[in-house]
């Protein structure tokens, strides 16, 4: 039997030891962690959707109406009236014929390539995609070949030469570690060029993005003709849990023929699907919460700016702060957690190279802002000289 401890040695040494948080209390802009108030800066509730009472509600409703597990598969006995009706809805809002749900976008993405795909077809992807689309494409047994990070060019360019197959674009519409939008107007005209597939992850666009919210292709003008499958997450921006795939008619009902990881897994708890049911109606019905998110994006970004403080380029709720190594990732985490304040430092191999992951919410206020920004300040190894800004 192999020995793990050298192992688990070695990754505490290079700085890549991961540990849990332990949380006991809602997503929120300040949670509570091991009986301390943290200001939080380290979730995905884009929209300040997790606790909303409304959603609350509607959970607890799904409950006293289906109780908590669904039971089954949604091919046996699992698929609930408040699944279906998710599904519709997320259609309709998507401007999409069919949407199906998912327990996790790991399993949506796993689903879509290992479905569509075989040995024998390409998958084109992104080199910063998520881990999710990466082992999907390797598990479809297609041959995966990777473009340099948000280069349409480049994608084209791999493209070339190749035999006549089918081929599948996949790729991330917000970079969940670098918060930037990828090229997909120009992904778009690639795909139809060659007659492939386009795919698109809108985990962290869907909800935020676009005049109505409904995610990254919204925020281009992109219609379903030009991206034929989409993803999104519900656990994010809608702050509940699960997938959806939204597209033809042919491609769902393909997908609940083929995919192993819709077909062969139990179907989410009702209850769950009635609570994003009310989240995605507030969506709707409130965008001030993405006028108030893009507000504060703003505000954060100048605030850093004024400070001198090494933010990537994003206009989007992730804004990662750049920093040495792992190692220095680490310690100003710590240091941040002197000051109550929470944020996640990202480390290879989730990263190529490391960062904080900050991210922010519409239920965060500016004076927040400002606490986490006059922190950052004073931190060492963070603000930069007046010669490195130039």
């Amino acid at each position: 039997m192999k020995d793990l401890a050298p192992f688990l040695v070695q990754r505490q040494q290079q700085h890549l030891y991961r540990s849990r948080a332990v949380s006991d209390s809602a997503q929120g802009p300040l949670i509570v962690r091991d009986g301390r108030q943290l200001l939080n800066f380290c979730s995905n509730d884009y929209l300040g959707l997790a606790a909303h009472p409304l959603v609350r509600e509607a959970m607890h409703k799904g409950i006293d109406q289906y109780g908590v597990g669904a039971g089954a598969a949604h091919l046996v006995n699992g698929h609930s009236r408040a699944h279906h009706l998710l599904e519709q809805e997320l259609a309709e809002f998507t401007g999409r014929s069919r949407a199906l749900l998912f327990s996790t976008g790991y399993m949506a993405n796993l689903g879509v390539a290992t479905a569509l795909m075989q040995r024998g077809d390409h998958i084109l992807a992104d080199r910063n995609n998520h881990a999710s689309i990466l082992d999907a494409a390797l598990l479809s047994g297609a041959r995966l070949i990777r473009y340099d990070h948000n280069n349409a060019d480049h994608a084209a360019q791999r493209l070339q030469g190749l035999r006549a197959a089918e081929t599948l674009i996949m790729t991330d519409g917000v970079f969940s570690m670098d918060g930037d939008i990828a090229p997909l107007m120009e992904l778009a005209s690639l795909a139809q060029q060659q007659q492939a597939w386009l795919m698109v992850d809108d985990a962290h666009g869907f909800g935020v993005l676009g005049e109505q919210g409904v995610g990254t292709l919204d925020h281009y003008g992109l219609s379903p003709q030009q991206v034929p499958i989409l993803m999104g997450t519900l656990g994010k921006a809608l702050g509940g849990a699960g997938a959806f795939v939204a597209g033809s008619d042919e491609l769902i009902e393909t997908l609940i023929q083929t995919a192993r990881s819709y077909i062969y897994t139990t179907a989410s708890p009702p209850a769950v699907a009635e609570a994003v049911r009310a989240a995605l109606r507030l969506v709707q019905a409130e965008p001030e919460r993405r006028s108030q998110l893009n507000k504060l994006i703003r505000y954060f970004r100048a605030g850093a700016a004024e400070r001198k403080l090494p933010l990537a380029e994003s206009i989007t709720p992730i804004q990662p702060l750049r920093v040495a190594n792992s190692e220095m990732a680490l310690q100003l985490t710590a240091e941040l957690l002197k000051h109550d304040i929470q944020i996640t430092a990202m480390r290879p191999p989730t990263v190529s190279e490391a960062c904080l992951r900050i991210t922010l919410s519409a239920a965060h206020t500016e004076n927040q802002l400002d606490r986490l920004l006059d922190t950052l300040a004073e931190l060492p190894g963070l603000v930069r000289t007046e010669a490195d800004a130039s």
